[in-house]
């Protein structure tokens, strides 16, 4: 059986991504290894810039609990962010287990016709001039399946980056992490705890329930990535880092990582891609990496979708790397950054301290807080003025009030023209009318990608504007 694209990993990103692709009438198939959901949430936080993708959708409501203005949030453990002053348009920070928002996108993905398989496994890839042909294992043995193209969206040590060859390069781990749950016997004080030795991080539960234990250890990395965690080396570290006994029992859900912070060096190889942690892992400072892979995936669906459907203009699908790789880079780059000020050397007290100074000034927070929630994400889309996501508005249209966000879920790009007959540019959309929606409202004239980011606006003429329209979506005059 043959498949327009087939995502390999059903997590979040995966499943999301299948979602973007059914919306679009592309066909996906997502190959799970697993062969059920861990119900496990290892990330809960999604940002205000992944927050404003999925209202553009009609999925906000679903993923979880919103906070709106002013929310305190952290740089490398120092509590002095405001999120809520970029926000912008919704909320300032979702809270979101996971386990809940990777169903809420199965759902959907299913709802609007992709197929999802559990228990299978990708063991083999190959690609030819027009497909790619994976073995996977299955829960009825090994088989082959074909599909158009490949999206590897399964986690750090992705399968499909491996087979395909893609480089997976940067820096390699010097802090040991551990995490799980325990049920305490001796109290431990909740929240982001840093000594001499290092960080101890302890959420809810308390002395009578489970708590939730996270440890930074600077002694160096893991001896064993792969080794099993036990209660016994949960709670030595625990104790070197407190720097007093610590009991407790009824471990789970052990497990360790570090602060390797590596990045696929390319996107695409041929008619394989890679999203998520496949294609960028980093130490969770900030909850930045599901986030940044929530919107590779919203920034990759249209322009696979379009590709797969033959109506994508040259190069269209090769600018999901030119846009996302130097994104996620940064995240990199400013996870570096924490964790060389969260050492746990008291040398660096006097710069954590002066960074905590820094962090009031509004100017610091508003560029710290954007890098964080994302908000700051502006694409070079080749047209002065444009390339950052559209802000939410109200617009009073022949048909009544409407906003835009409304106007983007179908997943459809959005040309917003004068009401006045006799518009040139609305004469210029109107050669687009089977891929291109137009609506006529009072705003200033804009051109607006499925992803929500802005692709030509005012005062572009006639002519930026068709180059604009071809660079995006193609020649005019093709059915959408």
């Amino acid at each position: 059986m043959s498949f327009d694209v087939a995502v390999v990993g059903g997590g979040p990103v995966g499943m999301l991504l299948a979602a973007e692709l059914a919306l679009q009438g592309v066909r996906p198939v997502v190959l799970e290894r697993l062969p059920t959901p861990t119900g496990e949430s290892k990330a809960g936080t999604l940002h205000a810039r992944t927050a404003q993708s999925l209202n553009r959708r009609g999925l906000l409501d679903a993923v979880g609990r919103s906070s709106y203005g002013g929310v305190r949030f952290h740089f490398s453990g120092m509590f002095e962010l405001d999120l809520g002053a970029v926000a912008g348009e919704g909320p300032s920070i979702v809270g979101s287990p996971q386990a809940w928002a990777e169903q809420v996108f199965a759902d959907r993905a299913v709802s609007l016709g992709a197929e999802i398989r559990r228990g299978h496994e990708v063991v083999g890839l190959v690609q030819d001039a027009d497909r790619v042909t994976l073995t996977v294992t299955g829960p009825a043995g090994p088989y082959e399946l074909a599909a158009r193209y490949v999206v590897g969206a399964d986690g750090a040590r992705s399968a499909v980056r491996g087979l395909a060859g893609i480089p997976f390069t940067g820096t390699p781990a010097g802090v040991a992490a551990l995490m799980g749950d325990v049920r305490l016997l001796d109290p431990l004080p909740g929240g982001w705890h840093r000594t001499p030795r290092g960080w101890l991080m302890v959420w809810g539960g308390g002395t009578y329930g489970h708590s939730r234990i996270g440890t930074y250890d600077f002694r160096g990395p893991h001896a064993d990535r792969q080794a099993p965690v036990t209660l016994e080396e949960l709670r030595s570290v625990v104790e070197h880092i407190a720097g007093h006994p610590v009991r407790m029992v009824e471990p789970r859900g052990l497990t360790r990582y570090g602060d390797a912070a590596l990045q696929a060096e390319s996107y695409r190889r041929g008619r394989v891609l890679v999203a998520g942690d496949a294609a960028h892992v980093h130490f969770p400072w900030g909850g930045q990496g599901l986030n940044t892979g929530m919107e590779d995936a919203v920034n990759l669906g249209w322009k696979l979708a379009a590709q797969v459907r033959g109506h994508a203009p040259d190069g269209l699908l090769d600018t999901y790397h030119d846009e996302r790789h130097p994104v996620a880079a940064r995240v990199l780059w400013n996870v570096r950054a924490q964790t060389a000020l969260a050492d746990p050397d008291p040398r660096v007290d006097p710069l954590r301290e002066l960074f905590t100074e820094l962090m009031r000034l509004e100017q610091v927070n508003d560029h710290l807080s954007g890098m964080i929630s994302g908000t700051a994400t502006a694409y070079d889309v080749g047209h002065p003025g444009a390339g950052r996501l559209a802000p939410d508005m109200e617009l009073k249209t022949a048909d009544g009030d409407v906003s835009l966000v409304e106007l983007l879920r179908p997943g459809r790009p959005l040309f917003l023209g004068s009401p006045d007959e006799g518009d040139e540019l609305v004469d210029v959309v109107a050669r687009w009318a089977g891929r291109v929606d137009t609506v006529r409202a009072r705003c200033e004239p804009q051109l607006i990608r499925p992803d929500g980011y802005v692709a030509w606006c005012a005062p572009g003429d006639a002519a930026s504007l068709r180059a604009a329209l071809r660079r995006w979506f193609g020649e005019p005059g093709e059915p959408g």
